[in-house]
């Protein structure tokens, strides 16, 4: 697993086949293996998607069309030869050449030209035949509430078993972990070095391991300069920042035995559900990591914006990660 840190890899394409070639190295071959890619089936997403392919060669392509709308070409192993990928160019027409001997037309393939690179998989195309099949709108707000579901169904885990209440953040006992033990590093903007911490604080965080030993010379944080492509063991939420101690306090329910393998850890653009934050129960005066005294210039941090004549569209979902 490898922490991408952003639910659209629009931005940064390059490092988004990087990961995706990491992955797929640790393929043993010895099972069979489904890979479900993303919807992003338009311009720029198409091309990543032929690059994929080509980088993937499956047995079998399962394509699904948007009922009543033709969203895209059939992924034919004819169509994904010739059409250049985001990455990698295409296979070109077959050129021909004119011999002209005696009169006679013979026409031939230019050298080089051949079929022999063509990709070899089955296309099994699906046409739905039930109206609103695929629409891009309802998908989008779909995936949003799945993530924060799954969020906090990974959040869950810190949680008792025993039936009762649910604790809050600020009630469960972190692990103290020293800056010099693990380097770190925001995938999705450049945060200056003196504003690195108000990035980290109350962030969602992946935990990591790089192969590089960790060096500190200073005594702040070991900050990398480059998003690395590396193992993710899994996650977990920076719930403070100790400057005296030099500590980070970190909320995570990977076990203590993978958690001696972090030694990195990686804050995206993937957001704590904001009913975490502001639904915290048995509080009284301030909510915990909530302000309404914030920097908006800072860049990296997670931040609530509240219209003050808005209602805000709530989930139709209880939020507490029990």
């Amino acid at each position: 697993m490898v922490y991408y840190g952003q639910t659209s890899c629009e931005q940064d394409t390059e490092r988004y086949l990087d990961v995706v070639k990491y992955v797929f190295s640790s393929y043993k071959k010895e099972v069979p293996l489904v890979i479900n890619t993303m919807g992003w089936v338009k311009g720029d997403g198409l091309l990543l998607l032929i690059d994929i392919i080509r980088l993937l060669s499956p047995s079998h392509i399962v394509q699904m069309d948007v009922y009543d709308w033709k969203a895209m070409a059939p992924l034919t192993p004819e169509y994904v030869h010739v059409t250049p990928g985001l990455y990698t160019k295409g296979k070109q027409q077959a050129k021909c050449k004119q011999m002209g001997t005696s009169g006679a037309e013979t026409w031939k393939s230019s050298e080089g030209e051949g079929d022999a690179l063509a990709p070899q998989y089955k296309l099994l195309y699906v046409h739905p035949e039930f109206p609103r099949a695929g629409v891009a709108g309802e998908a989008r707000v779909h995936s949003g509430i799945l993530r924060d579901m799954s969020i906090l169904g990974y959040l869950g885990q810190l949680q008792s078993p025993d039936i009762g209440a649910v604790l809050p953040l600020h009630s469960l006992v972190p692990y103290q972990v020293p800056f010099s033990a693990v380097a770190l590093r925001v995938i999705h903007t450049d945060v200056a070095p003196t504003n690195i911490m108000y990035a980290v604080n109350a962030s969602w965080v992946g935990l990591c391991r790089i192969p590089d030993e960790i060096r500190c010379q200073t005594d702040g944080p070991v900050l990398l300069t480059q998003t690395p492509v590396c193992d993710c063991l899994g996650f977990g939420i920076v719930r403070g920042v100790e400057m005296e101690k030099k500590l980070y306090h970190i909320l995570t329910p990977v076990p203590p035995e993978n958690l001696r393998l972090v030694n990195c850890l990686l804050l995206g653009n993937i957001a704590i559900p904001n009913c975490v934050l502001v639904g915290q129960q048995g509080v009284e005066g301030e909510i915990p990591y909530v302000t309404s005294d914030y920097n908006y210039s800072i860049l990296g941090a997670g931040k609530l914006r509240k219209k003050k004549h808005f209602k805000r569209r709530e989930y139709a979902f209880e939020c507490d990660y029990t």
